[in-house]
């Protein structure tokens, strides 16, 4: 693409490449990082799966160190082609798969991750002009700020394996309660959620 400029930044110890076609990485979302990462040894085998994946730092720094495969998805093919290189600077470009669509085109009847990591655009739709610097596609949540969270959702409960833990990206206020109030009687159950001022909320979601 004429024009276009590729930036790096350091992301856990990751090198990851980015440009103005995917949202920048915001190193407060480490923390999604290191709280999988936590996680990962005491969860069934299996892959990880990231939703909503962007460059891909997220799940690549949650599985750095460990032979787990991951799994990327985001419907942005700039979003696919940066993943994949950034799975190769990494060194695991083997280990890594990257599939773009929606999420409910790419991913089997039959597959289930004892992790899965979502990082959907939460910010409702009219506020979504306050910021002018990151892409449409990467931030419009929807009138209400949860249409793709709702997608995740449905692909948690699909995909998520007995005894799995999802890790779910949010935006400040009441995003977290909305998301529980979904959840309530369904085979999810909401757990811990941690709140990073105005920046965001990570929700566990267990199985």
């Amino acid at each position: 693409m004429t024009g276009l400029q590729r930036e790096s930044i350091d992301f856990g110890g990751l090198e990851i490449a980015f440009d103005e076609r995917v949202l920048r990485p915001r190193t407060w979302t480490e923390n999604q990082s290191w709280w999988a990462a936590e996680l990962l040894p005491d969860l069934p085998p299996g892959d990880v799966l990231e939703l909503c994946s962007g460059a891909g730092q997220i799940g690549l720094l949650a599985v750095a160190g460990t032979d787990r495969r991951l799994v990327c998805v985001d419907l942005n093919p700039a979003a696919a082609e940066l993943t994949t290189a950034n799975a190769a600077a990494a060194g695991r470009a083997d280990l890594v798969e990257v599939r773009e669509g929606r999420i409910s085109d790419v991913l089997a009847p039959g597959e289930r991750f004892p992790m899965m990591i979502a990082d959907p655009p939460w910010v409702r739709r009219a506020d979504t002009q306050r910021f002018p610097e990151d892409p449409l596609l990467a931030i419009d949540g929807g009138d209400d700020g949860l249409t793709v969270v709702r997608e995740c959702l449905t692909a948690i409960a699909t995909h998520l394996a007995e005894g799995g833990v999802a890790l779910l990206q949010l935006g400040p206020g009441d995003q977290a309660e909305q998301v529980s109030r979904l959840l309530a009687g369904t085979p999810l159950v909401p757990g811990e959620s941690r709140a990073y001022g105005d920046r965001g909320v990570l929700l566990r979601i267990d199985r």
